[in-house]
This record gives structure tokens, sequence and C-alpha cells, in this order.
């Protein structure tokens, strides 16, 4: 592990948090495409399969920050184990459904609970802030090794679930990934050394963190954003299936979550100077600029090839966004900030997956890499026309008030 990741984890308690929340983020990589997987394997309906996606990711976009609020308020611990145990509960009920060929609308209702699921990634990025608050380089380097961790959990994620979906029985990859959230989550909160400490609600002036102008560009891009995700999902498991290997299908994702996972622990070393807002500008183009070859591959090493270029921007981008999270969030209303940027990408996902399903339904598989093309092009364009609230000084500043005395004592210190 190179020096600056080995630097973070000398803080007591951090290796535990981040290894609970490796496991607790497998879903995430795990549940929308298992459902995919395990509904066109019963069905063959790939506009089911992604309408039931595209419902658990909505139902994730309504439950995650008001979950966050709550955290934000009350503890991880207090909030966190209630709500995966109905998540989890939830997927239970939508997996016998699909087993037993219930009601279309029994799946949908199961779908709406299954999406009540904790954004871990946030509980988790939130620790290291409160560890880290006040030291740019460290936490730069720790929002870039949980990027690290996300697409650790992409490359991983859609091989276990594609992969026990078509080798065991259809319902295997969402059972798995129902296991994984149960364990990370109840580990994560067993740690209360490391969780960071409630505000009450005296201390939460002036609304939901959406309030924040920045925030609101960030979350309108991240629609855009996760739509080309959750498209590239869909599509690629069904160009897969067209030339006969679905559950290669999992190989070519993990190729793109590879890229982005090496991209992103290449910007964790570096020290980067200049304005974030306008890192994050171009990063959201190039990621609009590579969904062009997907247009042009023929075969599944072809889209292996253009998936991993197209990954290489993907990390840097989520990193530099955490960064402008914490810059442009109150404090008290940190962990709600960062889910709903997380909420922008599920809202994202649901509506890509479902356009991705209907386009493949009615066109086949290669004209399903439309969809992800056209988010990319809404992405940037959204981007642009937002960069100006991003590209200056918060109003407030993701350290909120009392971290500009503390700045203050440090100066008056140094004096």
């Amino acid at each position: 592990m190179p020096s600056p990741y080995r630097a973070i984890f000398s803080a007591p308690g951090s290796r535990e948090f981040s290894a609970a929340g490796f496991f607790g983020r497998m879903p995430l990589s795990m549940m929308g495409i298992g459902v995919v997987t395990m509904i066109s394997q019963l069905t063959g309906r790939y506009g089911l399969a992604g309408a039931l996606s595209a419902t658990m990711a909505m139902s994730a976009a309504v439950c995650g920050p008001q979950v966050s609020r709550l955290v934000d308020r009350y503890g991880q611990r207090r909030v966190l184990r209630p709500v995966t145990l109905v998540a989890v509960a939830a997927v239970a009920g939508l997996l016998i459904c699909a087993q037993q060929g219930a009601p279309e609308w029994t799946l949908f209702v199961f779908s709406v609970g299954a999406g009540c699921v904790p954004s871990v990634g946030s509980m988790v990025r939130s620790r290291w802030a409160e560890i880290y608050r006040g030291s740019g380089r460290d936490l730069h380097t720790a929002y870039a090794w949980e990027s690290i961790v996300d697409e650790v959990c992409f490359i991983f994620g859609p091989i276990i679930s594609i992969g026990l979906s078509t080798a065991w029985f259809p319902e295997a990859g969402p059972l798995i990934a129902a296991a994984f959230l149960l364990l990370g989550v109840f580990w994560l909160t067993a740690q209360r050394a490391t969780e960071p400490v409630p505000h009450p609600k005296s201390q939460h002036t002036g609304g939901s963190a959406l309030r924040s102008r920045g925030l609101q560009v960030l979350v309108a891009t991240f629609v855009a954003t996760g739509a080309i995700f959750g498209g590239v999902d869909v599509v690629t498991v069904a160009f897969a299936e067209e030339r006969g290997h679905k559950a290669a299908a999992s190989l070519v994702l993990a190729v793109y979550a590879l890229g982005s996972c090496l991209a992103g622990a290449v910007f964790g070393l570096l020290h980067l100077k200049g304005n974030p807002g306008t890192r994050w500008l171009v990063g959201v183009c190039a990621m609009a600029v590579s969904m062009i070859p997907l247009q042009l591959a023929g075969n599944l090493p072809l889209l292996a090839v253009a998936l991993f270029v197209a990954g290489l921007a993907i990390a840097p981008t989520m990193v530099t966004t955490m960064a402008l999270v914490e810059a442009h969030v109150p404090r008290t209303k940190l962990t709600e900030g960062m889910t709903w940027t997380s909420t922008g990408l599920a809202v994202g996902v649901a509506l890509g997956s479902s356009a991705a399903g209907w386009v493949v339904d009615a066109a086949g598989a290669k004209a399903g890499y439309a969809v992800p093309a056209v988010a990319g092009a809404l992405a940037a364009a959204v981007a642009f026309l937002g960069y100006r609230r991003l590209a200056g000084p918060a109003a407030t500043g993701g350290r909120g008030q009392d971290d500009r005395h503390l700045r203050t004592d440090d100066d008056e210190r140094v004096a």
C-alpha cells in the first residue's frame, strides 16, 4: 500500500470501519444487476427486469436522504440497524414472489421495500471526515481510498451476483447481496468509537442540505451520471446474452470498474492544487465523451476495452465530488449531503436502467448503448450550466461555523 494510504490508517479503528463499509456496500453493485439477471432468467423480459431495478433505485433515492438526516440527528447505530432489517425482509419477499411466479405488482411492492437501503458509503465517509476534519490532504486520500473500495465492489459484485444467479439458481445473487448488507451494517454500527457524534435537532437550522446551491448542481449532474451507469449495466448483460455469453457480462462490467479503481488509486497519491470545481467539470466531460466508443463495439473484447477506458474518469470525479460536498454543506448535515449525491445517482440509475431495458426489448442490445451516450451528454450540459456555483467559494463551507472558530484559534496559536 502506498504511503499516503498507509498513513490514513494510523487512526484507531479506521481499518475496521472501512472493512465493514466494504461489505455493506457490496449490495450497491450486486442487488440491481442481480435482480436484472434473476428476472431475465425467470421470465426473459428485460423491460420488467429494468423496471424492477429502477423501482429499487427510486426507492433508495427517496429513502436514502431521509435515513441519513436521521443519522445526523440520532447516530448511525440507532437508525441503520432497523432500516437494514426492513430492507432485508423486503428482499426476501421479492425473491419468494419471483420464484413462485406471483403477480407482477407484488414484485414492485417488495422492490420498493428492498430499495430502503442505507447509504453505507456516506456513513463511512462521514467517519473519515470526522477523523481528518481540517486536514485536506489526508481527507483527499481517505476519499480516494473509499472510491477504490467502491470500485472493488463493482469489480467483484457483478461477478458474484451474475455468476451465482446463472450457475446456481436465479435468486442467488440478490440473496447473497442481502447477506452482505446485514454483515456490513451490523459490523459497522458495532464500532462506536469512530461513529460521528450526532447533532441534535436544535442544531439543524435552515432545512435540508439540498438548499445548498452547489449541492444542487452536484445532485442534478449525478442524475445524468447515474443514468450512464444504469444503462451500461442493463445493456451489457443483454449484449453478452445476444452473443451467447451472458455470464461474461460480469467480467466486462468488472473491467469497467477496474479502470475506475486504478485511476482512483493514482488520483489519491496526487496532491493537486487549483480549483476542484474545474477538475470536477473536466471529469464529468470525460465520462460523457467515453460513452461514444461503446456505439462502435461489435464484440465483447472490444466492449471491455472501451469500458476500461471509460472507467478511468469515474473515481477521480467521485473523489472530487465528495470534496465539493464537504465544502458546500454545513457540518451538521454532512452525511445527508453525501447521501444526496448517492440519491442523484440512484435516480439516474433508475431512469437509465429502465430506458435501456425498453430500448433493448425494442431494438436490441447494441442500440441500447445510445442511452448512456445521451445521459453523458446531459451530464456534461448540466455541469457546464452549474459550474459557476462550484467554482467560487461556498457561502458556508462544509466545516461549518465551529470549524471557522477552530481555524481562528489555530491562527492565533501560530501568531
